[in-house]
């Protein structure tokens, strides 16, 4: 049965899932039945892209983005979501054990190729679907969060329709063919943004580009994390249907730009494109700071791998998430590999008061399902970065979706960048907040 779920819209959620297995088979909920039906066009070329500012949610090119596209393994960012809902939500611990199940050993590859009755911790679990795609390891993560894979799939519909994602179903956990599962490179972004906004304190497992496992080494598919500098996630994803996915992101002098290019011919192709749209986002965005009007659309070389160019559409802001900052420090470090079980001696309770800095910047340091969470993470930040961090207020901001965003406000510029460097450096979350 599902773990207890601590916010309304999971509890909801789980009602609805635990009604259809009454009847015996998982019907569509109400809120995939709201999808309208996604027929792909055999005739439209694959290719569909869009670029987004993470922070203010603008969206500054679009390829096609809301036509229907097979996600391919993208679609693990969704069963990483949820994975690291449960871990601030204390539902799960990175220590804890995911077993292989027939099921899962019988996917197809990309996989880490276990045995069934043999396990993983979840902390390798999260490694093996970032860096390697494992599509055993997503339905094994799947199965010990919702108890069965297509119940599981029902909650990933769901939570995306919750985030804005309005033209996404999810039937399977790893992205493996399924001409029902069906995304949009808006939805996707959607996504990415949300990953990183909800849960900055996992974020960095994106950037691992290879990881040690039961003696060997394993290494990733995204080759931007080295050969793009400031490029530090997200995902890939190909199956023949699909072409080749990839969502990504990318921070440079402050700023933050996510992209999603969907149907590439080839690894190249798909990266070359990937890279040409964030550069060049990047150099519209410096051009503007300048007062001179410009688009990613007519800065572009277009070369589509198949098909007709398309103009994009009017740049616009997302509706949906406008207004949230984000602004992940520069290429942060991933989590060390959990070798004990973690521990958790902050003290209880709100962190004692502070004297309030004239400042108008901030720090976040975590985003979190519950306020007690938020407000333990504050008082270890405050215990062990107390130098830089002493004149500042704790603070815990609600936000949409009950997320509580635990921060540190009234900082300078440079205090609040400091304090990130200092924090980051010994492998905890941290993002700049500048002024509204």
């Amino acid at each position: 049965m599902f773990a207890k779920l601590t916010s309304v819209r999971s509890a909801l959620a789980a009602l609805g899932i635990v009604g259809a297995m009454v009847c015996g088979l998982i019907a569509p909920t109400q809120a995939s039945a709201q999808i309208p039906y996604l027929q792909m066009n055999a005739a439209e070329p694959k290719y569909a892209a869009i670029v987004i500012d993470a922070n203010s949610g603008e969206m500054l090119y679009d390829k096609r983005a809301d036509s229907p596209r097979y996600p391919a393994s993208v679609t693990k960012i969704m069963t990483l979501y949820l994975t690291f809902e449960a871990l601030s939500e204390g539902r799960l611990k990175l220590t804890d054990r995911v077993p292989i199940t027939s099921h899962a050993a019988a996917q197809a590859p990309t996989k880490l190729g276990l045995p069934v009755g043999d396990s993983v911790s979840v902390d390798e679990a999260i490694r093996a679907m970032t860096v390697k795609s494992a599509n055993d390891i997503a339905v094994a993560m799947a199965e010990k969060l919702g108890g069965s894979e297509s119940r599981f799939a029902a909650l990933m519909t769901l939570r995306g329709q919750e985030l804005g994602m309005r033209n996404s179903r999810f039937v399977n956990a790893s992205g493996l063919p399924d001409s029902r599962q069906i995304s949009t490179a808006r939805d996707l972004a959607i996504l990415s943004r949300a990953t990183m906004r909800d849960f900055p304190q996992y974020y960095s497992y994106f950037s691992i580009k290879g990881f040690e496992f039961r003696g060997r080494y394993i290494a990733g598919h995204n080759r931007l994390l080295t050969n793009m500098p400031g490029f530090d996630g997200l995902k890939t994803g190909y199956t023949n249907a699909s072409g080749y996915n990839l969502a990504g992101s990318a921070v440079r002098d402050g700023r933050r730009l996510i992209a999603v290019v969907l149907g590439g011919s080839s690894t190249a192709w798909r990266d070359n494109n990937m890279e040409d749209l964030l550069t060049t986002g990047f150099d519209v965005l410096k051009r503007r700071s300048h007062g001179e009007r410009t688009t990613i659309a007519a800065n572009l070389y277009e070369d589509e791998p198949t098909g007709p160019i398309m103009r994009p559409s009017t740049e616009e802001g997302d509706g949906d998430q406008a207004g949230l900052k984000i602004v992940l420090t520069d290429n942060p470090k991933p989590p060390p590999p959990i070798k004990v079980s973690p521990t958790m001696n902050a003290a209880k309770g709100k962190p004692a008061p502070a004297k309030k800095a004239k400042g108008e910047w901030g720090v976040q340091v975590g985003a979190f399902k519950s306020k007690s969470l938020a407000n333990e993470q504050i008082a270890l930040v405050r215990s062990r970065f107390a130098k830089f961090v002493a004149d500042a207020e704790g603070a815990v901001e609600g936000a949409a979706g009950g997320t509580f965003r635990a921060q540190f406000q009234g900082l300078t510029a440079d205090a609040a960048r400091g304090a990130c460097r200092a924090i980051t450096a010994k492998r905890q979350p941290c993002m700049v907040l500048s002024p509204s």
